[in-house]
């Protein structure tokens, strides 16, 4: 085992996205994963039913107990809710985690459309945490947001994550899931330049956790050492192999298998 993650993000009752997601990637990958949640959620593949936030000031405590005892190679924040649940998240990094990357997946709305974030929240989570990340995860919706214009193709998105990356952060992965047709890029955008990762589409409902899954995977390969780009490759290779194997739960969007293969990437 390599690499400690400490995962800030919510809980997901159905178990496929959020932190029980976190956990089953840096896990699988070899890495430990240690958590502070941010909010419960009552979910399964249908849809999100209720949230109930945690308060900012235990999901400080959970963070700084854990960083004081097993610290951390990474941080990696999910659904963040409000905030104030961001300025404790910050203020914890700022007196305990200093130095320690950072991996902001900047979540804003489920799978099923129900919103994670509150509407005030995108300007702290600039300020406050996109600006100190080593690595933004953003979908195209997400990255719409935080810029406030549309995305519209794969030449859209590089500049978009160019000036995502203007804001103070060390690298964007702008993911292209929700652009149509069948062959998706995500680009990666660092100053030294732009790589891009292509696939095919895979013709599925179970993609739930998708974007929890790949961000996790990704911090868990720099807790491990790797370079950013050679992480998220092994991330995405590691999501892309999660939906092919796919259990086919529920009647929504249904969750991955996060364990498939387990101790194969082992680094």
């Amino acid at each position: 085992m390599k690499g400690r993650v400490l995962i800030v993000a919510g809980s997901d009752s159905g178990g496929g996205a959020g932190i029980q997601a976190d956990i089953k990637a840096v896990s699988a990958l070899g890495g430990y994963a240690a958590t502070a949640i941010s909010a419960l959620t009552a979910q399964n593949t249908q849809g999100v039913f209720a949230i109930h936030a945690v308060p900012p000031a235990f999901v400080r405590q959970q963070m700084e107990l854990v960083l004081d005892d097993i610290g951390a190679d990474c941080v990696k924040t999910g659904m963040l809710a409000s905030v104030a649940i961001i300025e404790a998240v910050a203020a914890s990094l700022d007196s305990h985690a200093t130095g320690v990357k950072l991996v902001v997946d900047p979540v804003m709305v489920a799978k099923g459309g129900a919103s994670l974030l509150a509407d005030d929240a995108a300007r702290a989570m600039i300020d406050l945490l996109v600006c100190r990340a080593a690595l933004i995860t953003p979908n195209i919706p997400e990255a719409e947001v935080l810029l406030g214009r549309p995305i519209a193709g794969v030449a859209a998105m590089e500049a978009a994550a160019r000036d995502l990356l203007a804001l103070g952060c060390g690298a964007v992965l702008l993911k292209g899931g929700h652009l149509e047709g069948d062959d998706l890029v995500d680009v990666l955008v660092q100053p030294q330049g732009v790589t891009r990762f292509a696939s095919r589409r895979i013709a599925t409902t179970s993609t739930h956790g998708t974007g929890c899954t790949l961000a996790s995977a990704i911090a868990c390969g720099l807790a491990q050492g790797m370079d950013l780009a050679a992480a998220v490759g092994r991330g995405r290779v590691y999501v892309r192999r999660a939906i092919e194997t796919a259990p086919g739960l529920g009647r929504g969007h249904g969750p991955l298998n996060h364990l498939h293969a387990i101790g194969a990437y082992e680094w």
